[in-house]
C-alpha cells in the first residue's frame, strides 16, 4: 500500500500557495502559470485555507464580484482537510470522496510539506492496478 509520502517522492513536494491578502486575479495568475488547480493559503507559513477554481466559480462568478476586486481571504474555504505523510493514498481517496475535495494538503509539523489532488491519486491508484494486472496475467500464461 503506497503512502502519501511516497507519491510527494514521485511528484515533487512544491507547494504554490496564496496569502489572505492577494487578489482573486492574482491567486488565479499563479495557477494558471502553475497548472494548478488549487493554491493553499498560508499566512506566515500557517495554513489558513485553501483557494480553489471552485471557490472562484462559486464565490466570485455567480456572485458577480470582481476578481480584481476581491480578496482571497474573503473566499477561501477555511475549512481545509489535510493528510499526513504516512497515510495511504487508500485514505486519501477516501477523503476525497467523503469530504467532496479535490486536493489535500500535506502536513508535516504544522508545516504544509506538500498537496496532493485528486489526479495524482487517481493515476497512482491506476498505475497499481495495472502493476498487479501485469504480475497477474504473467503468472496465469506461466511467463515470468
Amino acid at each position: 500500500m503506497k503512502t502519501v509520502n511516497q507519491l510527494l517522492e514521485g511528484k515533487g513536494e512544491n507547494v504554490w500557495s496564496a496569502n489572505p491578502q492577494m487578489t482573486v486575479y492574482e491567486a488565479l495568475e499563479m495557477m494558471s502559470e502553475k497548472n494548478v488547480g488549487a493554491l493553499v493559503v498560508l499566512e506566515e507559513e500557517k495554513l489558513v485555507g485553501i483557494f480553489s477554481e471552485r471557490d472562484y466559480a462559486r464565490k466570485v462568478i455567480l456572485k458577480g464580484k470582481s476578481p480584481m476586486d476581491t480578496l482571497v481571504g474573503d473566499i477561501m474555504s477555511r475549512k481545509v482537510t489535510c493528510v499526513r505523510r504516512d497515510q495511504s493514498i487508500e485514505d486519501c481517496m477516501a477523503l476525497m470522496t467523503d469530504k467532496r475535495v479535490r486536493h489535500l494538503p500535506v502536513l508535516q509539523d504544522n508545516r504544509v510539506v506538500g498537496v496532493i489532488s485528486i489526479g495524482d491519486v487517481v493515476k497512482d491508484i491506476i498505475s497499481e492496478q495495472e502493476f498487479i494486472i501485469g504480475q497477474l496475467e504473467n503468472y496465469i500464461t506461466g511467463s515470468r
